[in-house]
């Protein structure tokens, strides 16, 4: 899974061929460390369909603000630089982030 920051969000997702997953965390989010285990299994699994990135939003505030993340855990996936879907909050749920990742590969 590729960690990404503010400087390298633009090239590897807003500008980058195909379909990206994009796991929105922070260090303090105790939902969010709950999903990394699943998320990097579901990276395991798909990384050869979509690209796995993750963008820790506490080093990148005005970032997580400019895509809309108000609230987390957010889990994305965009294609052609456009955020095309989301689960938000209690919506990340193990079943709900794996049936959004087989909609898209």
């Amino acid at each position: 899974m590729l960690e990404l920051d503010k400087d390298t969000f633009e090239p590897e997702v807003l500008n980058a061929d195909g379909t990206i997953f994009v796991d929105f965390y922070s260090d303090s989010c105790e939902p969010c460390q709950a999903l990394m285990p699943t998320v990097h299994a579901l990276a395991d699994k798909y990384g050869d369909k979509l690209k796995f990135t993750k963008l820790n939003t506490m080093k990148a505030r005005r970032l997580a603000i400019a895509q809309k993340v108000m609230g987390l855990p957010v889990m994305a996936i965009y294609k052609g630089g456009e955020k095309i879907e989301e689960l938000v909050k209690d919506d990340c749920t193990e079943e709900a982030i794996e049936k959004m990742i087989q909609g898209h590969i």
